[in-house]
């Protein structure tokens, strides 16, 4: 609920929650400063109090540690801070401010309150300790039983039921999906950069088998050995993990950024125990298990590896089959990996694709929530609008100007949208009235198809006398008239929204507008003429020469000037608009692209660093082969053949698993199946190329062995 509050720097338009006395008591929120509601300050004829929320506390009243016993005034009427609030995330809406029932002048009408058929109340309630949910579902459908018997006449049509919802699960509900995709692309991450390092550490540990094996010649026991190199991975292991935490350090208000678009409980990300426990257990189990690794080594007696020379020393076949398994478990994360940024990056494309039915070049919005205290009439809101248009539209660099209840992209959630059945004139009644078609309506004024470029498809737009007193006029959009009238016209004919009360005429037929974002599909719209239906909140639309954004300062001059009490704010362009809705799936699929360049990059190293180990274990070998015959070409596809055999498995283990990440992805897609056949095919394709160079260059390097120095070593 939105009201006026004066009393600060300016006159803001603040969102308020209306709760009982004990919202905050049930909830265990302390406050940050003096107190919350009190029993009794909810009932008629306690004194009007706010408690202050934090972000709201700082922005408008900068942190004043004085603001508690401050007066200000909304709704005509003194109100009084008793308290501000911790940082805390709001639920269910992110209100600026809190006021009890009793200060509230529409939900403390007594015919709101006797009304059983109102249902605008959100009930919260703490369960008893070791009582579960399933407890809590059956006593609700007790009591939900009793009321309806108690009142039957309150029974809605449809019927309704009562479930419990665990508040935390709710809080974190829309932000559950894409967290946990980008928990399971990190995880990934995590076990490609540790097979790569197994990897290298392989070869690293082979290369030093002459030495291990001095060391065991002059004395050193396995246990000795084992303790060295278990020390030496262990440091490398925390030395990672303290620079893994400095950099996630430096991010951590990139992901609170990120997360504040899907949940209230973002600022509550930071850096805590648990955070620091985990990353010293992975660094030293990472450690640990590099420290390990010898115990792959086939070789029973370490001495004889000095009667070896250091380039014809072989790791074993037991080590190059786990060299291999990395190989084949590096290149099939990285196809996941790709996989699900190249379906985030189709889904991102689609999206900017998409006409949202109108323009949104150079048009500024703002928002004007008028006082209702003072604007009580619809004649008093007319006035305002009109007079404000008018002047707003002899403004220099100016084309258009018009206001409406809000503006296409606004409300992303449909959460505040205004909807509602309407009927037919002429068609038959139906048996069960809730089956009526249902609609979202929205007041505008003169122009605002104009000022957003809505194409007029039939009939006429609203004119100067669609005004009060005139028979009503409606358009609607191009999904409605489809989904009611598919092979007619519904210009000239009415509905009603009122049960045949009243009745609407249809004048024209507008557009689609994509209203609730680009993903959403256009719902059926009614647009009323603000001239007849003056509404208390309206936002106004303007569109201009040059940018938009610089006339931001002569619209509150022009309100100002009008009322200087009355609010206006929210400052933004439709571009800003539709910039907002693409921001989730851009940062999603920027994130996943940046997880998946990073795989590729270490699959691509880590195929590199193997080969290029074995080319310099068998170059006695290659220079054999060439000294009997080989050309220096078919070396090198030889070698190339032998790592693309890995990536070959590698790849057709990770379309696999593509196949399963793809689907956790579904709920995130636009325009792409979640097995579309030409991201599989372009990723296979990239990754097979990139694959193919990395076994290219220490392939390359094996044709420069020399037939000579074999024979002569041999």
């Amino acid at each position: 609920m939105y009201f006026v509050l004066l009393g600060g720097k300016e006159p803001e338009r603040v969102q308020t929650g209306v709760v009982s006395a004990s919202f905050f008591d049930v909830l265990g929120v302390k406050p940050l400063l003096g107190r919350t509601f009190r029993a009794g300050e909810d009932r008629h004829g306690a004194e009007p109090v706010l408690v202050l929320s934090y972000a709201f506390w700082k922005r408008s009243f900068g942190g004043d540690p004085g603001i508690v016993g401050r007066a200000l005034e909304m709704n005509d009427h003194a109100h009084v801070v008793i308290g501000v609030l911790p940082p805390i995330p709001g639920y269910p809406e992110d209100n600026d401010v809190y006021m009890p029932v009793s200060a509230c002048p529409f939900r403390s009408r007594p015919n709101v309150e006797n009304n059983r058929q109102a249902r605008m109340l959100q009930v919260f309630g703490r369960l008893k300790h070791g009582v579960g949910f399933a407890a809590a579902r059956t006593d609700l459908a007790t009591v939900s039983e009793r009321l309806l018997h108690a009142f039957p006449e309150s029974r809605p049509k449809a019927g309704f039921l009562v479930m419990p919802i665990s508040l935390r699960e709710e809080m974190t509900r829309q932000a559950r999906p894409t967290f946990l995709i980008l928990l399971a692309t990190v995880g990934l991450v995590l076990l490609l950069a540790c097979a790569n390092v197994a990897n290298l550490s392989l070869a690293r540990l082979t290369r030093r088998e002459r030495e291990l094996a001095l060391r065991s010649a002059l004395g050193a026991d396995r246990r000795r050995l084992a303790r060295q190199l278990l020390t030496e991975s262990t440091v490398l292991g925390l030395a990672g993990g303290v620079l893994g935490l400095l950099l996630a350090r430096s991010g951590l208000h990139l992901l609170v950024s990120f997360a504040s678009r899907f949940t209230p409980r973002a600022a509550e990300i930071h850096m805590d125990a648990p955070v620091l426990v985990f990353t010293l257990l992975v660094s030293l189990a990472t450690g640990v298990a590099l420290g390990l690794l010898p115990a792959v080594s086939r070789r029973k007696d370490l001495a004889a590896a000095l009667h070896e020379g250091g380039e014809r020393s072989t790791s074993g076949l037991g080590r190059h089959r786990v060299r291999d398994v990395l190989i084949v478990s590096q290149v099939a994360i990285s196809f996941v990996l790709l996989i699900g940024a190249g379906l985030m990056v189709r889904t991102l494309w689609n999206l900017q694709q998409v006409d949202p039915g109108f323009q949104t070049e150079r048009v500024l919005t703002s928002r004007t929530a008028l006082n209702f205290t003072k604007y009580d009439t619809p004649e008093k809101r007319l006035a305002f609008v009109e007079q404000l248009l008018q002047r707003m539209r002899n403004e220099q660099g100016i084309v258009s100007v018009a206001m409406a209840g809000t503006f296409p992209l606004n409300d992303t959630t449909g959460a505040g949208s205004l909807s509602g059945q309407y009927q037919i004139e002429g068609r038959p009644p139906l048996s069960n009235p809730d089956l009526l078609p249902t609609a979202d309506f929205q007041q505008v004024s003169l122009d605002y198809f104009r000022t957003i470029q809505v194409p007029l498809q039939r009939g006429r737009e609203f004119e100067s006398n669609d005004r009060r007193g005139n028979p009503p006029v409606a358009l609607i959009n191009r999904s409605m008239a489809d989904h009611h009238w598919k092979n007619g016209n519904p210009v000239g004919h009415r509905i009603s929204f009122d049960q045949g009360k009243t009745w609407v005429a249809i004048v024209g037929i507008v557009g689609d507008v994509r209203q609730y974002g680009l993903a959403a599909a256009p719902s059926d719209q009614v647009y009323l003429s603000l001239h007849q239906y003056p509404t208390l909140s309206s936002t106004l639309l303007v569109r201009t020469v040059a940018n938009p954004m610089s006339i931001s300062k002569v619209v509150s001059e022009t309100v100002h000037g009008m009322d200087p009490e009355q609010p206006v704010d929210h400052f933004r362009t439709l571009e800003q608009a539709r910039s907002n809705d693409l921001a989730s799936p851009r940062l999603t699929a920027t994130l996943l692209g940046l997880f998946a360049l990073l795989a590729m990059a270490i699959t691509a190293t880590g195929i590199m660093g193997v080969l290029a180990f074995s080319v310099s274990q068998r170059f006695h070998e290659f220079g054999i082969r060439m000294a009997l015959g080989a050309e220096p070409g078919s070396v090198l596809r030889m070698v190339v053949r032998q790592g693309m055999t890995l990536v070959g498995i590698g790849l057709a283990i990770g379309l696999a698993a593509a196949l399963l990440f793809a689907r956790l992805l579904s709920g995130l897609l636009f325009g792409v199946g979640p097995t579309d056949p030409l991201t599989f095919a372009a990723v296979a394709v990239i990754l097979s190329a990139v694959a193919a160079a990395a076994c290219f260059l220490p392939a390359r390097r094996a044709t420069a062995a020399d037939p000579m120095h074999a024979l002569r070593s041999s």
